[in-house]
């Protein structure tokens, strides 16, 4: 999707080389987004029917899959979670708590990992589901049903493990990403293009409410 190149800066969490990312999902909302650095690879919200496309891919380009990655136990996230960390020997990472099958390795809320030249920071964000979280790598926040692009707003609470209160006081994380990060959402309309936060701050209809009653009244009328 995008490739960024630049010299020694831990303070952003990018260590020079090359850093690719890119939505890998051709069909259907449901987005799986592969990050690379140098020949080791990620792959975020992986789901069961693309798990032989998706080793294919990564034997393709000559890279080694490092980490699978789910933002949350929801099946159109998480579904090729085990089996690719499995046939490919390597971990598969949720938030600590997540019930999710096959879990190998668990983050903690504001911690960090390493891939490569990338580091990835953790953030939890309940609400859509009680093990939501945010992937944060330098120019990029990828959230899964926790925030949409525009004005799909977030993704709905009314599901087994959602609470409304609980993702309304989570959306306070963004106040500290840098405004010119990519959202990179866990669904969105074939061909859509992510924006940046500061252009969901202005067409995002969620992050334009100024408390609670409003964003509980917006969800219920949604969905």
């Amino acid at each position: 999707w995008t490739v960024l190149a630049g010299e020694k800066n831990t303070s952003n969490g990018f260590m020079g080389g090359v850093m690719h990312v890119e939505q890998i999902n051709s069909e259907g909302w449901a987005r799986t987004y592969l990050v690379t650095s140098n020949s080791l690879a990620t792959l975020i919200d992986p789901i069961h029917a693309n798990v032989e496309r998706d080793l294919a891919l990564i034997e393709e380009r000559g890279l080694t899959l490092k980490y699978i990655i789910g933002t949350h136990t929801h099946a159109d996230h998480i579904t090729g979670g085990w089996e690719l960390a499995e046939k490919a020997g390597c971990d598969f990472l949720m938030l600590e708590g997540a019930l999710t099958y096959g879990v190998s390795r668990t983050v903690a809320n504001g911690s960090n990992l390493l891939m490569g030249e990338v580091e990835f920071t953790f953030h939890a964000s309940p609400g859509h589901t009680t093990d939501s979280m945010c992937i944060e790598i330098p120019g990029f926040l990828f959230t899964g049903d926790y925030l949409f692009n525009g004005s799909s707003g977030t993704g709905r609470d009314d599901l087994p493990g959602g609470n409304l209160e609980r993702h309304w006081q989570a959306l306070s994380i963004l106040q500290g990403i840098n405004e010119h990060t990519q959202i990179m959402s866990g669904h969105e309309a074939p061909g859509t293009e992510p924006q940046t936060l500061l252009w969901n701050r202005e067409h995002n209809p969620v992050l334009q409410m100024s408390s609670f009653e409003e964003y509980k009244t917006w969800q219920e009328s949604e969905w």
